[in-house]
């Protein structure tokens, strides 16, 4: 029976929403849509947490700063962070540039930085235009990185300050691992979904179904394994994405001697074998990955698919290696035809295992 209880919320989702006459998203209409399309704004949590960026902490609000900033050219710039860190976080944005007239300050606080996870997932209901969010439970990627307490209070405190409406499902789930079309289509990764310091008492179709229910998606589509130094167990975005709904722009690493050779190889042949809901193959570009580099001993999780999709424009990740970021900034631009294409220097950001994809989440207009 507490096996029961503990699935409540998550084994057959639409079943046990019917029973207490609450109907998941899906079945009111809502979508989680794709990254390219209109955003009201970008949510970003402001960084305080030295012990994520190791002996490197000092340069990373000026790079946030600078982030934010350039969003702030684009669309709105909106975000968490406790009262006592605001002044400076404001002084930092309006020295690098940004138009402060689009940049709002929450008081949110929270744990860390990474508001790709512990953020809300946003949805949309194209019939009626309503807005809404669905709030999964966070554990910092397995447990690994408390306390994490504050920051699995952030889509509850979003959803409270937009006065919309909140879903919530108690499935492990981070906005950093999974990536959709807009047209029906996720996709996914088995070393994070199915691992089992996420989601142990669900089964495969379970998580299905609750990604189904609650993102309003048909398929899901899964890869194997992440790369190297990636302490997500796997998250998709810094391996493969959609740059249009029958298109994936994925990692490749050229180096056979390179341990992410085989993993991106492999996971390739399973992008081959994807099928459309039309029934053909997908259109595939190959990204090549930064050279290998860390700090202290430690190979850091660089990939330049961590890219970040604004209004009008891709922030593209870069790591001071001047022919690989060019050829990535090249191959991402290619891939969303009138959007400008904004590099941005992640070298130091990256210590923190993640970079622009990791640190935002977009809300859709």
């Amino acid at each position: 029976m507490e096996k029961t209880r503990r699935l409540g919320r998550n084994s057959a989702a639409a079943a046990a929403a019917k029973e207490i006459g609450s109907p998941v998203p899906r079945a009111l209409g809502f979508r989680f849509p794709a990254e390219w399309e209109p955003q009201q704004a970008v949510w970003l949590s402001w960084p305080h947490k030295r012990a994520s960026w190791p002996g490197q902490f000092r340069a990373i609000p000026f790079t946030f700063a600078r982030i934010v900033s350039a969003i702030s050219r684009f669309e709105e710039v909106r975000i968490n962070a406790a009262a006592a860190l605001q002044p400076r976080a404001k002084r930092l944005c309006a020295a690098a540039g940004a138009d402060m007239a689009r940049v709002r300050f929450y008081n949110h606080p929270t744990n860390d930085a990474w508001c790709r996870d512990h953020g809300p997932i946003f949805i949309k209901n194209d019939r009626s235009g309503e807005a809404a969010l669905t709030d999964w439970r966070y554990n910092a990627w397995g447990g690994k990185y408390p306390p994490y307490d504050l920051d699995n209070q952030i889509p509850a405190l979003i959803a409270a300050t937009l006065k919309v409406r909140r879903f919530e499902n108690d499935m492990v789930l981070e906005g950093g691992s999974i990536d959709v079309n807009g047209e029906g289509l996720l996709l996914t990764s088995e070393q994070c979904l199915l691992n089992q310091n996420r989601n142990p008492e669900l089964s495969r179709g379970q998580i299905e179904q609750n990604l189904r229910d609650y993102l309003g998606v048909n398929t899901i589509l899964w890869v194997g394994e992440g790369i190297v130094g990636d302490d997500t167990d796997g998250h998709i975005d810094d391996l493969t994405r959609f740059f249009k709904p029958d298109g994936f722009i994925t990692c490749v690493e050229s180096n056979r001697r390179d341990a992410n050779h085989k993993i991106l190889e492999a996971n390739l042949e399973r992008l081959r074998g994807f099928r459309t809901a039309a029934g053909k193959k997908f259109d595939l570009v190959a990204l090549p990955m930064p050279k290998p580099f860390g700090f202290q001993n430690q190979r850091v999780p660089a990939s330049y698919a961590n890219f970040l999709i604004i209004n009008g424009a891709v922030m593209v990740p870069t790591f001071r290696q001047k022919k690989r970021d060019a050829d990535a900034c090249g191959i991402i631009g290619g891939c969303f035809p009138g959007r400008q294409i904004i590099p941005i220097d992640c070298y130091e950001l990256i210590w923190g295992l993640g970079t622009l994809h990791c640190i935002s989440q977009q809300q859709p207009a």
